[in-house]
């Protein structure tokens, strides 16, 4: 097996071979880094765009190993957009490794950002673990309001690259952001029908601290900000004792995350599943959350389903 320096070499040999697209074809050749933000690209894009997303539909951007595949994408894309706060811990060495000249975008720029509450996290690079001090929370699409943000900064950037595009990005971005106002009410009305003394849940990792700043819903977890942290027995003890004490209702699976943790947890605290989360990744097309907005109103509704019922 490759180890991922070895994979990064092959990487920019590939690469090296890999022309720029966009003089070949009018549309804008745009890779998003992971799937919410390659649905917000496609909003705004439309049949402008040509769309590449490199971690998939149910797929966990913490982890995510990337293939020569991915370094041709950036060799020949016209714009990158990337979320940051060190979500894609992979994404820094591809970018340098493709060697590609398109601008890249932070689309997380401008928003109402969280503080990790740890500091940082863990990727694992050949093998070993590797700290990265990251003093915010990457997990900012879980509000409406920071999607919003994700949104414009993608209209700005296509704008920037397609200046004949830009009317056409600019009144697709108008119409989704109407449907992310109307979104962010359904989720506030459908929280708010839930008593306030059960508004607490418990997922696998602490991937919903946005969710529970803007709409009241507590989640209690073992795990830190990233899939990679490892949660002890110790870790686990004291969420058994925090669900006991705030009364949690319901445990959820997550869908880039293996059920087993939560499942163990559910048991020990005598709680039922109450089904699975959509955190930091779509479902398929076939899936129940296909589209940024299929995941929040999916997700909403598991909550309140599941914490009425529990």
């Amino acid at each position: 097996m490759k180890t991922l320096t070895t994979l990064f070499t092959s990487l920019i040999v590939t690469a090296a071979f890999c022309a720029p697209a966009h003089a070949e074809d009018e549309k804008l050749a745009v890779v998003a880094s992971f799937s919410i933000i390659g649905d917000f690209a496609e909003q705004v894009g439309g049949d402008r765009i040509t769309l590449r997303t490199l971690v998939g539909p149910d797929s966990d951007a913490h982890v995510y190993e990337p293939r020569p595949a991915d370094a041709m994408a950036l060799a020949r894309a016209d714009i990158i957009l990337v979320n940051g706060l060190q979500l894609e811990g992979f994404m820094d060495r591809l970018i340098e490794a493709s060697q590609t000249d398109a601008p890249i975008t932070t689309v997380t720029d401008d928003a109402d950002i969280l503080n990790d509450p740890n500091g940082g996290h863990y990727h694992y690079i050949d093998g070993k673990a590797i700290f990265h001090a990251a003093p915010n929370d990457p997990h900012a699409w879980q509000s409406v309001a920071n999607a919003k943000v994700y949104v414009e900064n993608i209209e700005q950037a296509f704008c920037a690259a397609d200046a004949e595009g830009c009317p056409t990005y600019q009144a697709n971005a108008e119409a989704y952001l109407d449907d992310l106002t109307a979104l962010d009410a359904e989720v506030r009305a459908t929280v708010d029908a839930i008593p306030e003394d059960r508004r607490v849940a418990v997922v696998a990792h602490n991937a919903f601290r946005y969710f529970e700043r803007d709409y009241g819903i507590t989640f209690l977890s073992p795990q830190g900000v990233s899939t990679e942290s490892e949660a002890s027995a110790a870790d686990v003890a004291s969420l058994i004792r925090e669900i006991r004490e705030k009364r949690a209702a319901a445990v959820f699976a997550e869908n880039i995350s293996d059920a087993r943790l939560v499942e163990q947890i559910a048991s020990e605290a005598g709680l039922e599943l109450g089904g699975t989360l959509y955190s930091d990744a779509l479902s398929s097309a076939d899936g129940p959350a296909p589209s940024y907005i299929d995941m929040m109103h999916y997700n909403v509704e598991t909550l309140a389903t599941a914490i009425n019922n529990g």
